[in-house]
């Protein structure tokens, strides 16, 4: 079952990339600008409807897989990025997973956002300047803590290495 996932990945993978090419759309076009065409020819019978009917039908009604299938993919590996981004700074960790909550979670999460929003703002309002100098301050923290941890990685990474305990895999 996982290799037929995998392949039917693949597959929508290639697809959604080609699908989405403008000489695709153009050879479309083409193709509808041609059965409209042929209408005088079959005198705009039933069966030269029931052609393009027919055919776009099965064309969209399979597509929707497909692209719903890169959707969900693309939308698994932005959620990853961002909770990597939110698990790396400085963060609320609380945010990590929320795509998941239901409806009513997210608009009461939303309204907490936004109700903080404001009081920070209320907070720092007339202090314009001393709010530029507030997130300069916050900056230079969140670069040096991130300057430490790299520094801290790299330095365990060495003492692993040496003692030959690494935990990453060889590249």
């Amino acid at each position: 079952m996982a290799r037929l996932t995998h392949i039917f990945t693949r597959f929508a993978v290639v697809v959604s990339e080609w699908t989405g090419k403008p000489a695709i759309f153009v050879l479309a076009l083409l193709s509808v600008v041609l059965w409209a065409a042929t209408g005088p020819i079959f005198g705009y019978s039933d069966t030269w409807q029931l052609v393009i009917n027919t055919s776009t039908t099965i064309v969209t009604f399979l597509m929707v897989f497909l692209l719903q299938n890169a959707q969900t993919r693309d939308t698994r590996a932005i959620q990853a990025k961002l909770n990597e981004l939110i698990l790396t700074s400085a963060a609320e960790n609380r945010f990590v997973g929320i795509e998941n909550l239901d409806e009513e979670d997210l608009k009461h999460l939303d309204w907490l956002v936004e109700k903080a929003a404001k009081r920070h703002h209320e907070q720092h309002k007339g202090k314009v300047g001393d709010s530029i100098e507030h997130n300069r301050a916050i900056a230079t923290k969140s670069a040096n803590k991130s300057k430490r941890r790299r520094v801290s990685r790299t330095a365990s990474g060495k003492a692993q290495s040496k003692t030959g305990n690494s935990s990453r895999k060889p590249a």
